[in-house]
């Protein structure tokens, strides 16, 4: 059953999102349902790495404090700032 959900999001947020939707043939609902999905699923203890993500996990090794959120932000709205 679906049911409609009101959020309150920064305005920038919502343009980017958006144009990344069309750029991806999605809606902004469908991002935000699988992005929630994906959420419920890490927070799953049934949840278990293959092999191969266990070999790669950790072999990228960032400055300490590195805020990989604030990174990508930026350069999603440095993409569609344009």
């Amino acid at each position: 059953m679906r049911t409609k959900l009101t959020l309150t999001i920064e305005q920038d947020v919502i343009k980017v999102a958006k144009i990344y939707a069309k750029e991806k043939g999605k809606s902004l609902s469908e991002l935000i349902e699988n992005y929630l999905k994906i959420l419920t699923i890490k927070m799953s203890s049934d949840v278990k790495l293959s092999p191969r993500v266990k070999k790669l996990k950790g072999s990228i090794k960032l400055p300490i404090g590195f805020d990989y959120k604030k990174a990508l932000a930026e350069e999603l709205s440095k993409k569609y700032s344009k």
